[in-house]
């Protein structure tokens, strides 16, 4: 084969993050002579003879070995390439290296084939204690967030994390441990103990929540499968003197052990502001059966669809849909409830200010469902198109909904019968402004329509910040 070192060939970069470089892209070259050389390197059998991990302090070489196995596979020089990146990709998913760079070189040394090479990764890992310092945005809520991380604590990609919270409607703080199965990162194991201590307006309640958990993360199929179990010690208190009785009855101590469940499927392009593809979620989640004074059945699905269509505009199909069953002879508590409406569902109606209240503090339901149908456009006349101005999305919406309590003595088609009653819907238009994969922001002049006894409105303009809309 000559002398072949993939990192002196100009149509073939292999270095640090030219890696990214799809080597499909590197047939078409203009010289017949390059042609040819290249040619002779995809169609010449190549044996990768030695791989090697250079710069490894802590990390443990087994853990690695999952990772770059596939290399030895490769049969040609461009499959080596493919090869490497894919396995460099997996060494960065790790979260333990702070970079990876690949060199393929000749073989050498006296049992060197003569179509033999080696592939040699150059890695550089984190510290083992890192600070970090962010803003994350939630449903109509901000949060400053600091964290101090142990990466790579055992030298098999775990990861000991404690972070503190503080946002405008919850502050908490907690310690995390993430242990990853080697070979296999989607399946992993993750410990969690924290504090959690939410304000909620809308029901002039109060919640400090104590307690950890276990949670198992692992795929199925071309699904995402989550067990997990919890228990929390739960103080729920009145937020205001003003507190209604019916929240005040709420008030006290609770102890929730619960096991839940928890299927997903995701094709979307995005998780913010999907142009494609489609979301299905299914949970369930079981409590009592474990211990503690709180026992339920709850279920919950959430459905969405995404078409591109002519003129670069999308459009958009999502349904919510849950039902709580209270066990054991016992009400359900206030705080396991579902509560609906806001800028993030069912727009044109205030914060969760649709369905049962008292006094003006809502209460919550224990059935509900809601539906949107979006059509997204450039704005008009495109202005910025290529650039800042991809960011922004004109939106008309259509959205529906209802809360409710069942009669769980009356049969499923008296329930469905009680669900379709008294719609609350809305529509409008407005903009939407994407903030990368992080959050997106909506203003949009809403009109709700359907308005019931004791809900509030906002009929105009809304503004909605979140990472899941309706």
């Amino acid at each position: 084969m000559g002398t072949v070192h993939a990192k002196s060939l100009d149509p073939l970069p292999m270095h640090g993050r030219d890696l990214g470089v799809n080597p499909d892209d590197l047939v078409e070259t203009p010289e017949v002579e390059q042609e040819a050389k290249q040619e002779i390197l995809e169609n010449k059998d190549v044996v990768v003879q030695h791989v090697n991990i250079q710069g490894l302090g802590r990390t443990k070489e087994d853990l690695l070995g999952y990772e770059i196995s596939d290399v030895f596979h490769a049969r040609n020089l461009i499959e080596v390439m493919k090869k490497a990146h894919v396995a460099r990709q997996r060494l960065l998913r790790l979260g333990i290296f702070k970079e990876v760079e690949v060199l393929i070189d000749t073989s050498e040394g006296s049992d060197a084939l003569p179509n033999g090479l080696d592939v040699t990764f150059e890695v550089t890992e984190i510290k083992r204690l890192t600070g970090s310092y962010n803003t994350m945005v939630g449903n109509n809520e901000g949060n400053m967030v600091l964290g101090l991380k142990l990466p790579n604590m055992l030298g098999r990609a775990e990861k000991l994390t404690f972070q503190f919270s503080y946002g405008t409607k919850e502050t908490s703080y907690g310690l995390s441990f993430f242990k990853p199965q080697p070979g296999s990162f989607e399946r992993n194991l993750t410990l969690n103990l924290y504090k959690v201590t939410g304000q909620f307006s809308w029901s002039s309640l109060k919640e400090t929540d104590r307690g950890l958990s276990a949670e198992l993360n692992f795929p199925v199929g071309g699904t995402n499968q989550t067990l997990k179990w919890e228990g929390v010690w739960r103080e729920l208190g009145c937020l205001a003197r003003s507190t209604s009785f019916a929240v005040r009855e709420e008030s006290g101590h609770s102890l929730k052990s619960a096991l839940s469940h928890t299927m997903s499927v995701d094709s979307r392009n995005s998780a913010i502001l999907p142009s494609r593809g489609a979301f299905f979620r299914l949970s369930q989640e079981l409590a009592g059966y474990t211990g503690g004074d709180v026992r339920f059945l709850k279920e919950d699905v959430e459905l969405q669809v995404n078409r591109r269509l002519f003129w670069d505009s999308v459009v958009s199909a999502s349904l919510w849909a849950g039902m709580l069953y209270p066990l054991g002879g016992k009400a359900s508590c206030i705080a396991d409830r579902f509560y609906l409406g806001g800028p993030t569902s069912i727009r044109g109606f205030g914060m969760y200010n649709i369905g049962p209240q008292s006094e003006g503090d809502y209460l919550g339901g224990e059935a509900y469902w809601a539906g949107g149908l979006h059509l997204y456009t450039p704005l008009p006349f495109r202005p910025g198109k290529g650039g800042f101005g991809d960011l922004f999305r004109t939106h008309f919406f259509l959205n529906a909904g209802n809360l409710c309590n069942l009669n769980y003595g009356d049969c499923p088609r008296t329930h469905l019968q009680r669900l379709a009653e008294c719609i609350r819907w809305s529509y409008g238009a407005g903009i939407v402004l994407r903030l990368g994969n992080i959050a997106r922001l909506e203003l949009n002049y809403c009109v709700p329509m359907g308005v019931q006894s004791g809900d509030r409105i906002c009929d105009g303009v809304q503004f909605g910040a979140g990472i899941r809309f309706l």
